[in-house]
């Protein structure tokens, strides 16, 4: 049967695909085959066959068919049933074939796993390296797609009503034992008194009194814990506030965003060395093959890009501000990755008070969670985004570029030169693409050629 018919078909075809039907002297044989390209492989071709039978002979050839034609007008199908059949094979076919595959997403990283864990996941080395010349290497990790809270978040209050629940708690249940223990201790000493004796205690009433101590203890130590952590989390909220107070307007209303996709950063900011490896002369002024370079504007960091990206076949580019701070973060929420406090700056950061005015060898200082360096201090880094004074009111929640023009771009990172406040995740400086200055470096994001997972 299938031999009896053949299709017209073409990729570029934007007609109704048409059927050339032929039919036999005792039953016309109706053949109908479209092909559906939205659907998977194995549904890609679907074949319907409708015998019709008829009561008189029909001879010769139907001709040319059009199918999916509304009112089915033009296909010989003279039974009701089968006309309904068809009418609904097809809605059902045509449906299935108008929807859109769905794109395969990558995990987003759930804020615990290993980066070699996710690398693994995702199909990508978790490490990477850029070979320049002279032996000149630029490492570079894997930053996992995942979600953060961008910005300076304003605190919620502290739930007094839990806590006092908690301490409520705690005394009603110190209130009991205590009683409890009472009870039987007078009822003791009430005995011994009339038998005129030592009091005594059996077994049993031994074991109550120690459970009931226990119970006092337990209790009182409830009752003293609540206190203390309603303490702390007050104290805890008056420090968020105060910080929310003192950020800046830029860096509000905080905003969730996803970066639905991996990438690799410079595991260090560009060094003197790995510069003058690419561009051919190191400008900075503290100079040190491993200090980072420093004194390059924004349009020379540009450049930098564009000429690796030459060299070695990869996309380089300088990051988005979203992918900084994400990657500076590395699923904290605290003022620095490394905490909140100035003692845990020092512990990741040159700044002003532990830097002696000048810039120093990158990767000294503890990393982040990511294996990030130098994330604050030591230079401010160059983001690819315009400035926008209000724009995380308008955002993107998905991959943010940042304003589509302006006269400023972004820095981020604080550097030697600056005290803490600066240095915090969510700082947001701007400045023209052009100056040049002893506190102003970057780092680089490399775009990997993404496979499904």
């Amino acid at each position: 049967m299938m031999r009896n018919f053949r299709y017209n078909h073409s990729r570029n075809a934007t007609h109704t695909p048409i059927i050339l039907c032929r039919s036999t002297p005792s039953k016309k044989v109706l053949c109908v085959s479209q092909l559906f390209p939205g659907l998977p492989n194995p549904l890609l071709f679907f074949s319907f066959t409708l015998c019709c039978c008829e009561r008189s002979e029909r001879k010769g050839c139907e001709g040319l068919l059009e199918l999916l034609n509304p009112a089915f007008g033009h296909i010989p199908c003279y039974n009701p049933i089968m006309r309904l059949f068809s009418l609904l094979f097809f809605v059902l076919a045509g449906a299935l074939s108008a929807s859109e595959l769905p794109t395969p997403a990558y995990p987003l990283w759930n804020g615990n796993d290993a980066i070699a864990d996710y690398a693994k996941r995702v199909n990508l080395p978790s490490t990477k390296t850029l070979e320049l010349s002279d032996g000149v290497k630029l490492e570079l990790v894997l930053i996992p797609g995942g979600k953060f809270i961008m910005g300076t978040p304003e605190p919620a209050p502290v739930d007094d009503v839990e806590f006092q629940n908690k301490i409520v708690t705690g005394q009603a249940l110190l209130a009991v034992f205590v009683g409890a223990l009472l009870v039987m201790l007078a009822f003791v000493v009430i005995r011994a008194v009339r038998k005129k004796r030592r009091p005594q205690l059996s077994l049993g009433r031994l074991l109550l009194v120690t459970v009931a101590a226990g119970g006092c203890v337990l209790s009182g130590m409830h009752w003293h814990h609540s206190v203390q952590m309603l303490e702390k989390a007050n104290t805890e909220y008056a420090g968020a506030k105060a910080r929310y107070n003192a950020a800046n307007k830029n860096e509000k209303p905080a905003h969730p965003v996803t970066l639905t996709k991996p990438f690799y950063m410079g595991k260090f900011s560009v060094t003197q060395e790995q510069y003058q490896s690419v561009m051919g002369s190191n400008p900075s002024q503290f100079k040190g093959n491993l200090n980072p370079v420093e004194m390059v504007s924004w349009d020379d960091a540009q450049a930098f890009c564009k000429k690796l990206s030459e060299q070695t076949t990869e996309m380089v580019r300088l990051p988005t501000e979203a992918e900084w701070e994400y990657s500076c973060r590395a699923g904290t929420r605290t003022t620095y990755h490394s905490g909140d406090s100035e003692s845990d700056l020092a512990r990741v950061a040159w700044y002003g008070a532990n830097s002696k005015s000048t810039t120093h060898p990158v990767g000294q200082k503890e990393s982040n969670f990511f294996g990030l360096y130098d994330m604050h201090g030591n230079v401010w880094q160059w983001c690819q985004d315009f400035y926008g004074e209000d724009y995380y009111g308008k955002s993107e929640a998905e991959n943010p570029q940042g304003p589509s023009q302006g006269a400023w771009r972004l820095l981020r990172g604080g550097s030697w030169y600056y005290n803490p406040i600066v240095c915090r995740s969510a700082l947001r400086r701007m400045f023209t693409p052009d100056p040049r200055y002893e506190f102003i470096g970057f780092r680089v994001v490399l775009v990997p050629s993404l496979r499904t997972p």
